[in-house]
């Protein structure tokens, strides 16, 4: 049961949508992770359109894909998953994407293709999509930037009244100081984790010793709404215009078996307690758990949609939507 205070607090939020429609357009890159023993359709945008439609929102992903067999693998994946198909397009001339996988003592190494077919989604076909849905959110990146897609992006988002969602994901060589900053420029809210930030910080200047001082100073001069970070096994935390910070603290992980992905399933999550008005602090701890839940699997996005089950019976997302 939500106390008065939770209501309270959640009234005071900026981020939370208020209207009961539980649509995002989740845009930008789709493609195959290559690793050395198999390949895993992903991308971020993939990645959380997949987790918000199996926890009960209504993910439209616009993307574009090559008319090859790994778009049509693309494609019955969606169709398999109940996924909203009309984002997307279909490039007879570019391959869909790929990005070559290597496990380091680091963690994973990306090789990530150039000219891909998500980096030319048609600008006129996008704003149609979000002209027709209405959406609430438009969850992007920067990665999709990097060539004719970004033309595709300004028109999306100039077509719709959402909030924007930007989830950093800095992936060199693609990294543009001027994409960053106009995508900090239409967002109200970022998601990055701690090296990001630091390194957002040195790129734009911004002052302060402490990476909480670094992200007030991101969110006074970018205008934002909120700053999530992520911490990996530490947790997260947030800080909004106010000022105010919210955290939850993480435990070691035990059982990691991959962690490629885990950032979107926090990000879904936080997305999705947006759309359901959750408190603040209810939204970080369960987008932190459900991400610890996926590094314990193999793959950005479960096989299974029993995965979830647990989830949407703990969180009671099926009496929150008959209630919407």
């Amino acid at each position: 049961m939500i106390t008065p205070g939770e209501m309270t607090a959640m009234r005071a939020s900026d981020d939370v949508i208020r209207s009961a429609d539980q649509t995002v357009i989740a845009f930008g890159e789709t493609l195959v992770d290559q690793f050395r023993d198999r390949n895993v359709l992903g991308g971020a945008p993939f990645n959380v359109a997949c987790h918000l439609g199996a926890l009960g929102a209504h993910p439209i992903l616009v993307t574009r894909s090559g008319k090859d067999a790994l778009g049509e693998q693309l494609q019955r994946a969606m169709i398999e998953r109940g996924l909203d198909l009309r984002g997307v397009q279909r490039d007879p001339a570019h391959p869909t994407g790929r990005v070559k996988v290597t496990e380091t003592g680091n963690g994973h190494a990306f090789d990530i293709l150039s000219d891909q077919a998500y980096d030319h989604i048609h600008a006129s076909l996008a704003r149609m999509v979000g002209l027709s849905s209405h959406p609430q959110l438009v969850y992007f990146g920067t990665l999709s930037q990097r060539s004719h897609s970004r033309r595709a992006l300004h028109a999306l988002l100039s077509a719709v009244d959402a909030h924007a969602f930007l989830d950093v994901n800095l992936r060199d060589p693609w990294v543009d100081a001027d994409t960053l900053r106009w995508s900090l420029q239409q967002a109200s809210v970022v998601k990055l984790n701690e090296d990001e930030l630091v390194r957002i910080a040195d790129l734009f200047s911004l002052d302060g010793a402490a990476l909480q001082a670094r992200a007030a100073v991101l969110v006074s001069g970018f205008d934002l709404q909120r700053v999530v970070v992520t911490r990996g096994a530490d947790g997260a935390w947030t800080l909004d215009g106010a000022g105010r910070i919210e955290s939850v603290r993480g435990t070691p992980l035990a059982n990691v078996v991959d962690t490629v992905g885990a950032g979107d399933g926090f990000a879904a999550v936080f997305i999705l307690g947006m759309l359901r008005r959750w408190p603040l602090g209810l939204r970080l701890a369960r987008a932190d758990a459900f991400a610890r839940a996926l590094c314990q699997i193999r793959g950005a996005v479960p096989p299974s949609q029993d995965f979830y089950v647990p989830f949407i019976h703990e969180w009671k997302l099926e009496s929150e939507r008959a209630s919407a």
